[in-house]
């Protein structure tokens, strides 16, 4: 049995794989750190797999612009969150911006 929500699903969970691989990569240091370097490569990869499942089911426009919004809301939240890091205003509505832009997408 197949959920039609379930290509949206993957995509946003490849989201927040990248996001993870993000996370470690910083944690990295430039993949100077080898363990989170190895790590930030898996989780990638990971969320490229998930990727390739959700365009199973939807177009890849649609799941990739998920994917990277998803990535790059939570990389801004997590960044704020575990590292102190800020983004000023304008970065905000930028971000509105993209995550309107996807679901607008996503509906079309």
């Amino acid at each position: 049995m197949s959920l039609p929500e379930l290509p949206f699903i993957l995509a946003v969970l490849a989201g927040l794989f990248d996001v993870a691989a993000n996370l470690a990569s910083s944690k990295s240091e430039g993949f100077s750190r080898k363990g989170w370097g190895f790590l930030s490569i898996l989780l990638v990869l990971v969320a490229f797999a998930l990727l390739a499942e959700a365009v199973r089911g939807m177009d890849l426009a649609v799941a990739y612009g998920i994917l990277g919004a998803t990535g790059i809301f939570g990389t801004a939240i997590s960044a704020r969150l575990l590292f102190k890091q800020q983004l000023k205003p304008i970065g905000w509505v930028g971000l509105a911006l993209v995550f309107g832009a996807v679901l607008v997408l996503h509906t079309a």
